[in-house]
């Protein structure tokens, strides 16, 4: 369903339950930095109702997953820990295109929003399929389909929204990137990392 090129090795899950602070921090920080892109959506083209209402869903819905996140945080005598750099993120940033036409730039930040959450919730399977903690293994899977969800949405609006771009063959240039970027990734206790 998600079409990415390249999975992530199972063993990732055990670096992840190595620290899980660290995961568990940083996953509430991905949460919060979700919410914050749905909402610069809205800004941005806050002319389409469905939209408007749409991003405002997964704003809210995102900013609930922080606090379930860090419920489990302090549940676990845990510290939420500084924000951190996401090196992933900011590499799909880079390759979002940014000039051409107002259109241009949305349908590829709603392509950029669908690819965060593709490889979000490809992370959480793994993770919840691998951890040993079965608690977090339950949690993970409950976001895994809340964040096959936003992806889906964020490719329907694209979609929806593109006045010349052809989505379909954009996407694929997105996959085809993020799957040699994330040849780099997987040797942290990070979402990403």
């Amino acid at each position: 369903m998600l079409g990415l090129k390249l999975l992530t090795d199972p063993r990732w899950a055990n670096i992840a339950e190595g620290n899980l602070e660290e995961i568990l921090t940083d996953h509430a920080w991905c949460e919060q930095k979700a919410a914050t892109n749905a909402i610069t959506i809205i800004t941005y083209n806050s002319e389409h109702e469905d939209l408007v209402t749409s991003m405002n869903e997964i704003a809210i819905e995102e900013m609930q997953h922080f606090q379930m996140v860090h419920d489990i945080i302090k549940e676990r005598g845990y510290t939420l820990g500084r924000e951190r750099k996401d090196d992933y993120v900011n590499q799909l940033y880079k390759f979002m295109k940014k000039d051409g036409s107002r259109n241009d730039a949305f349908i590829d930040r709603l392509l950029f929003a669908a690819m965060i959450e593709a490889r979000s919730c490809e992370r959480f399977r793994v993770l919840s399929e691998n951890i040993k903690d079965e608690e977090l293994a339950k949690f993970y899977r409950e976001l895994m389909i809340s964040e096959a969800g936003h992806y889906t949405t964020f490719l329907k609006f694209a979609k929806k929204y593109t006045e010349r771009t052809d989505v379909d063959k954009r996407w694929k240039e997105w996959l085809d990137f993020e799957g040699e970027l994330i040849q780099n990734y997987g040797k942290k206790e990070t979402v990403h990392g």
